[in-house]
């Protein structure tokens, strides 16, 4: 299957919409190769939600959105069942994750007891519902957003949930020239309104079970384990990265090679991916985040692990 071919309609068709961020879009595709769940973290405004609308059209999927508030239950998200006077049973009503593609917008402005409702949704494909277990349907992917910058009424995700997040990405400011060409294209109405789809959702399966036929050798194994073992060395960590955040590493790598064409992974795939995977799976030292703020105290130190690992040569 030509992952390459694939991938580039899908970034030139989002690329109509969001423009001048390449790279974050081909980082989300790679994650939607992966059946991986993304977490985009920035400020207001700078096109999180649209690159999750945009996503779901080009590959012509159902999509939901959710606002998340502190008032919201999780029945609200994964359904309940509904007494029925009339036919004197109870109905199932599904929650918004029986969708394909879901955007779960300021999920850090829901309660614990809500935000781990998605827990089981994203790890296992199901929800639990009254003791009985709906599947989800194929492909599902959470696309969750916060606002980085603003504290007052949001509740930190925990590590636990963090860890189901395949990438942690941000869409940062537009360059001046970039954000002229969305001022031209808002002018008269939003370019997503007439986006058309490029893929199927039935394409974007197959090319997940592609993913998993990409080849690994031995000494690209033992790279994405020594940099993870690294984080956990590291003298300014406190936690490293877990046995689960090696997988999504190795994921990630195979995604990253097959949309640049290639059917094996090289040191370069695990290193160009490896900072949006597991910079968020690592908890820093009191010192490090004091000095640079969480999120680039996190950064930072995934990509010193990542630049320390000696890189094979085969």
């Amino acid at each position: 299957m030509d992952i390459k071919s694939l991938s580039d309609k899908l970034k030139a068709n989002i690329g109509k919409v969001i423009i001048g961020k390449d790279d974050v879009i081909e980082k989300i595709i790679i994650a939607a190769l992966c059946s991986g769940h993304v977490l985009l973290e920035d400020i207001p405004g700078t096109g999180k939600t649209t690159a999750a609308k945009a996503l779901a059209k080009s590959v012509s999927c159902d999509f939901k959105r959710v606002q998340f508030t502190p008032d919201l239950l999780p029945s609200d998200v994964t359904g309940l069942n509904i007494y029925d006077r009339r036919e004197n049973e109870f109905r199932f009503r599904p929650g918004a994750v029986f969708t394909n593609i879901l955007l779960a917008d300021e999920i850090n402005r829901a309660t614990p007891r809500t935000q781990s409702g998605l827990l089981e949704c994203m790890e296992e494909r199901q929800a639990t519902i009254d003791g009985k277990i709906y599947p989800l349907k194929a492909p599902f992917m959470v696309i969750a957003t916060q606002n980085p910058i603003e504290t007052q009424g949001t509740f930190p995700l925990p590590e636990a949930q963090l860890d189901r997040f395949l990438m942690r990405l941000s869409m940062g400011y537009p360059s001046r020239e970039n954000e002229l060409s969305v001022m031209d294209e808002h002018a008269s109405k939003s370019p997503i309104d007439s986006l058309e789809a490029v893929a199927s959702a039935e394409e974007l399966v197959e090319a997940q079970k592609y993913i998993g036929t990409i080849r690994v050798s031995e000494a690209v194994k033992e790279y994405i384990l020594d940099i993870c073992t690294e984080t956990r060395n590291d003298q300014s960590i406190r936690l490293g990265v877990s046995p689960r955040g090696t997988l999504a590493l190795l994921k990630a790598s195979k995604a990253q090679a097959a949309v640049s064409g290639r059917d094996f992974v090289t040191p370069d795939d695990v290193k160009r991916i490896a900072p949006d995977v597991i910079a968020h799976r690592i908890i820093p030292k009191t010192s490090a985040v004091l000095r640079e703020g969480a999120a680039a105290a996190q950064r930072e130190l995934a990509v010193k692990a990542t630049e320390s690992v000696r890189v094979p040569i085969e």
